[in-house]
């Protein structure tokens, strides 16, 4: 049986002050602003951009093509995807079939969320285990699938 092992581990990361990282991870080609904190058994990718004073807990995916702004929280095994099957599979390497996100300052994502490929404003809260499907445009707690504002702020 014949395989190719690859280990990334972390690769061309631009990293701001103060950055605190706990391996193992695959972290590359991305940056981690001021003061954040990236947990256990997590991938970020190449062009991923979080901003400062971040929380990333362990075992979240943040995929190329995400920006998170400052002063944000994403809780444990939340998974990003810039992949909405458009063509009725996976878009496989075709980067111009993938979608940006975008993430505003002062937004906690609680663990186990899924975030497709969409804006999130300011001041916002996603609850465990949510599905965001849609743009959040208001300030506000969104949970369920697919997440809903339950309260505004």
């Amino acid at each position: 049986m014949q395989f190719k092992a690859k280990q990334i581990g972390i690769v061309n990361v631009q990293f701001g002050e103060n950055v605190t990282l706990v391996e193992p991870c695959n972290i590359y080609g991305c940056t981690i602003g001021n003061n954040s904190f990236v947990g256990p058994f997590t991938e970020i990718q190449k062009d991923v951009i979080i901003g400062s004073n971040c929380k990333i807990q362990s075992h979240s995916f943040i995929c190329e093509l995400v920006t998170i702004g400052n002063n944000c929280f994403i809780g444990h095994g939340v998974m990003f995807i810039n992949d909405t099957f458009s063509q009725g599979k996976p878009a496989g390497g075709i980067k111009e079939l993938w979608k940006e996100t975008k993430i505003g300052n002062n937004v906690s994502i609680g663990s186990n969320a899924t975030i497709l490929p969409i804006t999130i404003c300011d001041n916002v809260v996603i609850g465990a285990g949510a599905v965001v499907t849609k743009d959040i445009l208001k300030p506000g707690v969104y949970v369920g699938n697919p997440a809903k504002c339950i309260k505004n702020l």
